[in-house]
């Protein structure tokens, strides 16, 4: 570790008040006392065999959102990158470029390690086996932003990508947030902390990385980087799903008694999006400045607080400024992608079941 690293020994400490409740514990993994029964399903604190048995599901919603996600299958090096030229990008992209990629590598990376928690006080098996899918999926992203670094960026700055987390104070709080969640519930598993998790996830993956997708779809626009934006709209179609996921989870299981401590959480992630926004693309990108980035955020947020039935937070930001971004990266599930930067296709019979936000 470096003599500059911002990072102390309570680095990842959560500061948030947790409710102990000594009978939150995990689902067994051999429960001969347990029942496969749909009378007696629960998503979290059931009484499971884990018996992965699908002929007959109590939430429903999970076998189409299964067909979904193994309709969006698919690995990086089945797409090219040979077009790409990070050469050709202006210093301003390139600092962008690099900042975003080490920003979703880390948090990825992060959920290929701490989805499996999740899964392991879900009671549902098929919920249970998305929590399984996603899991490699998130492998297959973080394997995906190794593929873009190793493949576009000059070796001499690979390792500065990886390592950013560590130094830059910005990444590194927003990072900490949402990773400090995560190591705080594993450190004390409480009822009150799974809750929290499950947010800090559905944020990660609805919120925190849109502005950096928008980035690669607009280099695309303008002829750059095609390949590396085609990736990042393979993973952009993943995470939809995994937003979706989550919103079902927490609409199963929250109630109105939740919904200040999880505006307070949106709210903070919002913040920090927006410093993130304004630090890495600022308003040294053509096609993308700091208002569009805090008005898309904001706009975001208040979409997924209404999917998870809480009001709106922000005003006046009922429309969404890159939504001609979105609907040529095909985002909107309309087939093709309008205005064809994506020209070469990879050879997968790709879903747009999810329709861009939250069909399921």
């Amino acid at each position: 570790m470096s003599e500059t690293s911002i990072i102390d020994q309570q680095a990842f400490t959560n500061t948030s008040t947790q409710i102990e409740n000594p009978e939150f514990k995990k689902a067994r993994l051999f429960n001969p006392d347990g029942t496969d029964e749909l009378t007696e399903r629960k998503l979290i604190g059931g009484n499971s065999t884990n018996l992965i048995q699908l002929n007959n599901t109590k939430y429903k919603w999970a076998t189409k959102l299964k067909t979904t996600m193994y309709a969006n299958f698919w690995i990086p090096q089945k797409n090219s990158l040979q077009s790409d030229r990070f050469d050709l990008l202006t210093e301003d992209q390139k600092e962008t470029f690099t900042g975003i990629l080490s920003f979703l590598i880390f948090l990825d990376s992060i959920q290929t390690a701490n989805v499996p928690n999740i899964a392991d006080y879900i009671t549902a098996p098929e919920v249970k086996m998305l929590l399984a899918i996603q899991t490699f999926q998130e492998a297959i992203h973080a394997d995906s932003y190794q593929y873009i670094i190793e493949s576009v960026i000059p070796r001499e700055l690979r390792n500065g990508i990886y390592d950013r987390w560590r130094d830059d104070k910005i990444l590194f709080e927003r990072n900490k947030f949402i990773a400090g969640e995560f190591q705080a519930f594993l450190d004390n598993p409480t009822e009150q902390g799974f809750k929290r998790v499950l947010i800090a996830n559905y944020l990660l993956e609805g919120l925190y990385f849109y502005n950096g997708f928008q980035f690669f779809y607009l280099l695309a626009a303008q002829g750059a980087m095609t390949g590396a934006s085609r990736i990042i709209k393979l993973i952009n179609k993943d995470e939809l799903t995994h937003v979706t996921l989550f919103r079902h989870i927490i609409s199963e299981t929250f109630t109105e008694a939740d919904h200040d401590w999880v505006i307070e959480m949106t709210k903070k992630a919002v913040d920090q999006e927006v410093a993130w926004a304004h630090h890495i693309i600022g308003d040294r990108i053509l096609g993308m400045d700091k208002k569009s980035c805090e008005h898309y955020t904001k706009h975001l947020a208040n979409r997924r607080l209404v999917a998870i039935k809480i009001d709106p937070i922000y005003e006046g930001v009922e429309e969404n400024p890159y939504r001609h971004l979105e609907e040529r990266a095909d985002m909107h599930g309309e087939g093709n992608a309008k205005g064809g930067f994506f020209t070469d296709s990879a050879s997968y019979n790709q879903s747009n079941a999810v329709g861009g936000f939250d069909k399921f």
